[in-house]
């Protein structure tokens, strides 16, 4: 049996128009602790390393397992995508993305490869491509037909997950029940646990200002944050709350906590984002495999430029083997 450790990890090089290559080649080039392979495109990456001046070696691979011991290996199951210009949307660079992605997920899941680390992807990019999807997460959750699963943002200060990810805020409280609050607060527990920490103290934000503030201001809190937290407590989970959200994040930024269940995807990642992208790592939190991610998007205002930042990409991989047992 091949143990996971000896696995490389998988990075999916993200819409070729944003900085995805760029952060990707800085990586190599700075030197990973773990070997890796990449499911992109061989021209992308070495249309970009020739336009940056990046030194390092792509080689088209076949199977994670033919990674070469030094330079790139990459695998493209799809097809070899045209130059696209950096900052653009193009079709085929959304497509593209995707199918790298789902080609990841399948080696992820026939434990071909570690984990996942993914550069980002465009939405629009991906629409234009055909793929109607909000975005990384729940992509991974289809395609692995996970039910229960959430993002998590982190960096040093700071650990949080979501409740609700990419919808309308007109749609956050529709979305709510008792059983979705207990189901991430029991993610919330089995991502700290995974982290290392052995008595989760999980913290759970109110939707409404001051946490509703006994149904004044809403009444979410009341029928599904405090019964959900109440059936966690039963099962010997640390949950707290409902806390309000303008001064919970910064509890547990001074340790009182060690997770906030935030309500929406504002709410969450606006402090997590605040402190820093360069630190912050996003994880999907309930699927068969470990997946990390950087902080941050596309940024096609800056791609083509050299000066893209790799150190979330860099940060991102190092928690990936952390996750998974290095």
């Amino acid at each position: 049996m091949i143990k996971k450790t000896s696995l490389p990890v998988g990075i999916t090089m993200g819409d070729a128009a944003g900085i995805g290559p760029e952060i990707i080649l800085k990586c190599f080039a700075a030197g990973l602790d773990y070997p890796a392979v990449v499911y992109g495109d061989v021209g992308t990456l070495r249309r970009c390393a020739t336009d940056l001046g990046i030194d390092v070696a792509i080689h088209a691979i076949d199977e994670p397992s033919a990674h070469p011991e030094h330079g790139i290996g990459v695998l493209n199951r799809w097809q070899d995508l045209p130059p696209i210009a950096y900052g653009t949307i193009h079709a085929e660079a959304g497509r593209g993305a995707y199918e790298f992605l789902c080609h990841a997920i399948d080696d992820a899941i026939d434990g071909k490869i570690r984990a996942i680390v993914t550069a980002p992807l465009h939405k629009d990019a991906l629409l234009a491509g055909g793929i109607d999807a909000p975005g990384h997460t729940e992509i991974l959750a289809e395609r692995t037909g996970t039910r229960d699963f959430a993002m998590m943002l982190s960096n040093p200060e700071l650990r949080v997950i979501l409740v609700t990810i990419h919808v309308p805020i007109t749609a956050v409280s529709p979305l709510l029940s008792i059983d979705k609050e207990l189901r991430t607060i029991r993610l919330a527990h089995q991502a700290c646990l995974h982290a290392g920490i052995n008595k989760p103290r999980v913290a759970v934000a109110g939707l409404n200002p001051h946490a509703g503030e006994n149904g004044r201001f809403g009444n979410e809190e009341s029928l599904f944050i405090e019964p959900a937290i109440e059936t966690a407590r039963l099962e010997g989970i640390d949950a707290t709350g409902p806390w309000p959200g303008d001064t919970i994040f910064m509890r547990a930024r001074k340790g009182e906590f060690d997770i906030v269940v935030a309500q929406y995807h504002d709410q969450g990642l606006i402090p997590v984002k605040y402190l820093g992208v360069e630190q912050g790592v996003n994880t999907t939190v309930g699927l068969p495999f470990i997946r990390t991610s950087v902080d941050h998007g596309t940024a096609f205002d800056i791609a083509g430029q050299g000066i893209a930042d790799p150190t979330s990409l860099h940060v991102a991989f190092n928690t990936a083997l952390q996750m998974t047992g290095k």
